[in-house]
């Protein structure tokens, strides 16, 4: 079977990793590759191997850090650990982002049975809401206690924007970040290596004249600018990437003339939502072999722009072809642009094929 699938161009990614990761180096700063969004792919993770200027990969998924347990780079669970995954965290994950001693705790006895010193990054809340210290003695208080274990490194400082809360970073919160590593450094004589300064969102700060990324920040977790060619705190593309290094193939299993407005009691659709029509007359309707358990429409965006998408259940992703130009027939196939959650949503859906072109 050949569709639906997603089409990832080897050479622009390579590009796209090229030019983040050189953007890094002149800033001195290491690059975290984030790979979740393409499942930690073995064809992608080759690829970002070829790149010695990225020192870790990060992933929220221990079953990803396992598939690439052989590379030489850093392996770092991003996601707060699982007290009920300790021992797979302490053997596959070199560093691991925690913000709760009795998870840290519970890292320290499993790998003093590995008989392993396991990293930690302790994360702190600046804003955004997700996870992480929001109270600088909170943080003081477990730094002290994680001192007392015998197999724990305290290895950096982290923050995540944007992820939730939407909070841009920006040289005022990123610089609350450097005052509490100054602080620690200074109270528990503690030196600390990596300063995590957020994800693809802080890559802005690397360009603007107003706010710049604050000194001491050395290092940035990367995943949607090296899929899509893009910073994200703002969306703005980078003239010098490439925003098509993948995209969605579909085919056409039906092609037919019916009304635009369903005929009947209208109650609820398939995941118990009542939809709303706009009656338009006759179109030219067709059905593409993909659907909801595999993708969000927000997340995709046909490439023949006089493609509309009219909606989709589990299976079925309904498309009007009325004023589309080209004669499609069934079996013809339909391409979309990706978002970062289409991407990774597809790739981790076991119906759509990965296919890695030049």
């Amino acid at each position: 079977m050949r569709n639906p699938r997603i089409v990832v161009d080897r050479k622009k990614l390579r590009e796209n990793i090229s030019f983040i990761v050189s953007k890094l180096k002149k800033h001195q700063l290491s690059t975290m590759a984030v790979t979740k969004v393409f499942n930690a792919h073995p064809e992608v993770i080759a690829l970002y191997d070829e790149f010695p200027e990225i020192l870790y990969f990060g992933d929220s998924r221990i079953e990803n850090l396992m598939s690439y347990h052989n590379s030489r780079k850093q392996k770092v669970l991003i996601r707060l650990p699982m007290i009920s995954e300790a021992t797979e965290v302490v053997q596959y994950a070199d560093i691991s982002f925690n913000s709760e001693i009795a998870t840290i705790r519970a890292l320290n006895q499993e790998a003093v049975k590995q008989k392993k010193n396991h990293k930690i990054v302790l994360m702190v809340d600046l804003g955004d809401l997700r996870e992480g210290f929001f109270e600088r003695e909170a943080l003081y208080d477990c730094i002290q206690e994680t001192m007392k274990l015998e197999n724990i490194q305290i290895y950096g400082l982290g923050v995540n924007l944007t992820c939730y809360g939407a909070i841009i970073p920006s040289s005022k919160n990123l610089g609350d970040l450097i005052s509490i590593k100054t602080e620690i450094e200074e109270r528990f004589n503690l030196p600390i290596a990596m300063i995590s300064g957020g994800n693809s969102s802080s890559l802005y700060l690397l360009d603007s004249s107003e706010d710049m990324l604050p000194i001491g920040i050395n290092n940035l977790r990367i995943g949607e600018s090296f899929v899509l060619g893009r910073e994200t705190a703002y969306g703005a593309d980078y003239k010098q990437m490439n925003q098509d290094a993948f995209t969605l193939v579909t085919e056409i299993v039906e092609l037919k003339e019916k009304p635009s407005y369903p005929i009947g009691e209208i109650g609820v659709d398939a995941f118990g939502r009542k939809p709303q029509y706009v009656d338009k007359g006759n179109m030219k309707r067709c059905i593409v072999a993909i659907g909801l358990q595999d993708v969000s429409l927000d997340d995709i965006t046909p490439k023949d722009s006089q493609i509309e998408i009219l909606g989709a259940s589990s299976d079925h992703l309904l498309l009007d072809l009325t004023h589309a130009e080209r004669d499609y027939k069934v079996g013809d196939e339909i391409e979309f642009t990706m978002s970062y959650g289409s991407v990774l949503s597809t790739f981790t859906s076991k119906y759509i094929k990965k296919e890695f072109i030049r």
